[in-house]
C-alpha cells in the first residue's frame, strides 16, 4: 500500500508541476503543432475516455443507455453557454449603437459615391457650372468630415466593447480553469489509484488542453464588428499564482483522499464525465484548426500514432 501510494504521489506531483509550468508561464513555453495535438486528442477522447465513462458511469439512476454520456454533454453545454451569455450580454447597448453607426457609415459611403459620379458627369460637360461644382465639392467635403466622425465613434465603441468582453471572459476563464485544474488534479490521483497507464493518458489529454488554451490564437467574436477574443495575459500575479497552483491543490486533495482510503463512488465518474465534456468543447473550439488552417498530415500522424499506442497498451495490459 505504501509503495503504491508513493508511486501515485510522485507521479501526480510531477503532473502538478507540469501544469504549474504551463499555467504560470503561459505564452512563453514552446508552441506545439495544433494539428498533431488535435489528432491525439480526438483519438484519446473516442477510444479511451468514452469507453471509460460508459463502463463506470453509475448504474442507478442512469441505467438507461441514454444517460451514459449525459454529464459529458452537460460539461460541453455549460462552458459553451457561459461564454455565449457573456459575449452577448456585455455592452449590448454599445453593440447596438456600433451596428447603427456602421449602417450609417455604409449609407454615407454610397451617397459619397453617387455624388462623386454626379461630379464626374458635370466635369465631362462643355459648359461647366462653377457654382454647382463648388456646391458638389463642398457636399463631398462635408460628407468626408461626417464619415470621419462616424469612424471615431465606431472605434470608441469597439475599444469599449473589446475591453469589457476581454475582462469578463478573463474572469470566466479564471473561474472555469481553476475549477477544471482542481478537479483534474483530484481525478488524476483517483485514476492512478486504479490504473497507472489510464491516469497517465488522462493527464496527457488534460495537459494538452491546457497547453493549447494558453497558446490559442485570437478568435473572432463579432464578425460584423471585427471584435476578437484576445486571450490577453492576466498581469494579476495573485490570480496567476492561484491558477497555476490549482492543479497542485487538486493533487494534494486527491492524495489526502487516497491516504485515508477514501472510497471513490459514482460521484467521481460524474465529475470525470463533466470534465471530459469541458475538454471536448476545448477540442472543438480551440484545438481543431479552423477552415483552411491546419496540417492534415500532422493530424493523421497524431491520430494514427496515438491510436497505435492505445492499441499496444491494451494488448500489453491483457498479456500482463
Amino acid at each position: 500500500m505504501s509503495i503504491s501510494f508513493s508511486i501515485i504521489a510522485v507521479v501526480s506531483l510531477i503532473f502538478g508541476a507540469l501544469f504549474f509550468l504551463v499555467d504560470f508561464y503561459q505564452r512563453t513555453h514552446p508552441k506545439l503543432n495544433v494539428s498533431l495535438i488535435a489528432g491525439i486528442s480526438i483519438s484519446y477522447f473516442f477510444l479511451v475516455l468514452l469507453p471509460e465513462i460508459a463502463e463506470n458511469i453509475p448504474i442507478l439512476p442512469f441505467e438507461l443507455a441514454f444517460f451514459e454520456y449525459l454529464f459529458v454533454l452537460i460539461g460541453f453545454v455549460f462552458i459553451h453557454i457561459s461564454e455565449k451569455l457573456i459575449v452577448q450580454k456585455v455592452e449590448s447597448m454599445s453593440q447596438r449603437r456600433m451596428r447603427k453607426l456602421i449602417k450609417k457609415e455604409k449609407t454615407l459611403q454610397n451617397v459619397e459615391e453617387n455624388i462623386e459620379n454626379i461630379l464626374s458627369k458635370e466635369l465631362e460637360k462643355d459648359d461647366l457650372d462653377d457654382i454647382a461644382l463648388k456646391d458638389i465639392a463642398q457636399t463631398i467635403a462635408d460628407l468626408h468630415i461626417l464619415g470621419e466622425e462616424f469612424k471615431k465613434k465606431i472605434n470608441r465603441y469597439k475599444v469599449k466593447i473589446q475591453t469589457n468582453i476581454s475582462e469578463d471572459l478573463s474572469n470566466l476563464r479564471f473561474f472555469t480553469n481553476f475549477s477544471y485544474h482542481l478537479l483534474v488534479g483530484i481525478i488524476v490521483v483517483g485514476l492512478l489509484a486504479f490504473d497507472l497507464i489510464g491516469g497517465i493518458l488522462f493527464f496527457l489529454f488534460a495537459w494538452f488542453r491546457a497547453v493549447i488554451t494558453n497558446r490559442s490564437e485570437s478568435h473572432i467574436i463579432f464578425t460584423d464588428l471585427d471584435i476578437y477574443d484576445t486571450y490577453a495575459v492576466d498581469e494579476n500575479m495573485t490570480r496567476k499564482y492561484v491558477l497555476a497552483l490549482s492543479n497542485f491543490l487538486g493533487v494534494l486533495i486527491g492524495l489526502l483522499l487516497d491516504l485515508i482510503s477514501f472510497e471513490y463512488t459514482e460521484l467521481f465518474y460524474i465529475f470525470f464525465s463533466f470534465i471530459s465534456g469541458v475538454i471536448l468543447y476545448t477540442i472543438v473550439r480551440e484545438v481543431l484548426p479552423e477552415k483552411e488552417k491546419g496540417q492534415p498530415i500532422y493530424f493523421l500522424i497524431g491520430f494514427i500514432g496515438f491510436t497505435a499506442i492505445i492499441f499496444t497498451l491494451n494488448i500489453f495490459t491483457v498479456i500482463i
